[in-house]
């Protein structure tokens, strides 16, 4: 089997770096935050030996890819057209697309916008959130929800806070991250999306004794090197564009997935907890749904936490939507 291929693409006026393996119909590895390509590292060879043409790239701000400094730069439809030009770049006619926690809004944009070139969706941790005409603006919904507490995604509205205090201790923060957001951390020691006005956002996390099996020391190197050079701005300008996207995108509302779709989260997921009643309208939203599942005892990081049962789902998934 070959081994990776890593190379430059131009994409919507901005240079990205790919990571890619293998030859047949496209498949688009589309990470969250805080990752980059390597979050796919367990399924970029299983998946290209299965017969497909397989490219993760680093999203936009992330990584080895170009890092945009305004805010605006990382709307959903940028980052949508970036994704659309790498298709095309690739010359393939059609795409099929997977999405994890981020990359998994990412990829029902993509979607939903150009159905022409992506023609099946897989989503990792995040449920589709189908758009309605009365919605209000996210950050205003999540206000009411955290109450007289903080939640991490209002937390991170302020430009340069969390960023000091991630970029402090590189390697702490990615570990607490890690670890707490991951089916290995116990109850007490799970990372709390809400937490008291007194904390930090780290306060929310805890500090392993030791990795998990599925995060190496290697890994942290990789990781931790990556986020020393580029700071966490890029990845944070996403929840930063939580009200613009909605502002650009009202055009969406009542909108379907109707592509092939596949669901899987972990049990012990935030994002699973934070959106049980949209993961129960999946079927609604995403007509086309072929499976929906949630691994038991894991967390955020499926694809990393639990490689072999997600590889086999996406590989049956994609072969029988390429078909």
């Amino acid at each position: 089997m070959q081994a990776i291929n890593h190379r430059f693409i131009e994409t919507n006026g901005i240079k990205m770096h790919i990571a890619e393996q293998g030859r047949g119909d496209l498949v688009i590895l589309c990470h969250g935050f805080p990752e980059c390509w390597y979050a796919w590292r367990h399924q970029i060879g299983a998946i290209a030996e299965a017969g497909f043409h397989v490219v993760a790239p680093d999203l936009r701000g992330y990584g080895q890819t170009d890092q945009p400094k305004s805010v605006e730069a990382y709307n959903i439809l940028q980052l949508t057209s970036d994704i659309v030009g790498l298709v095309h770049a690739l010359d393939h006619e059609q795409a099929m697309i997977v999405g994890h926690d981020q990359g998994a809004p990412l990829a029902w944009h993509c979607a939903l916008l150009r159905p022409d070139l992506f023609k099946a969706i897989a989503l990792l941790s995040v449920p589709y959130r189908a758009r309605t005409w009365d919605s209000s603006p996210p950050t205003e919904i999540l206000k009411r929800m955290a109450g007289k507490q903080q939640l991490y995604v209002l937390y991170f509205q302020e430009l340069g806070k969390v960023e000091a205090e991630l970029e402090d201790n590189v390697r702490r923060s990615l570990r607490r991250m890690l670890y707490s957001a991951s089916g290995d951390a116990p109850a007490k020691k799970r990372w709390r999306f809400l937490f008291d006005k007194s904390e930090t956002f780290l306060d929310s996390m805890a500090e392993p004794e030791q990795l998990p099996s599925w995060l190496s020391e290697q890994d942290l190197d990789f990781l931790t090197q990556e986020f020393e050079r580029t700071g966490f701005r890029g990845g944070l300008a996403r929840y930063r564009n939580l009200d613009r996207d909605w502002e650009l995108t009202s055009f969406l509302s009542g909108a379907k997935l109707q592509q092939p779709a596949l669901f899987i989260g972990g049990e012990f997921d935030a994002a699973v907890m934070m959106n049980q009643d949209l993961i129960n309208q999946l079927e609604t939203t995403m007509p086309n749904l072929r499976k929906q599942v949630l691994l038991p005892n894991a967390g955020h990081w499926i694809q990393q936490e639990r490689p072999t049962e997600v590889n086999q789902l996406l590989i049956k998934f994609l072969v029988h939507s390429a078909s």
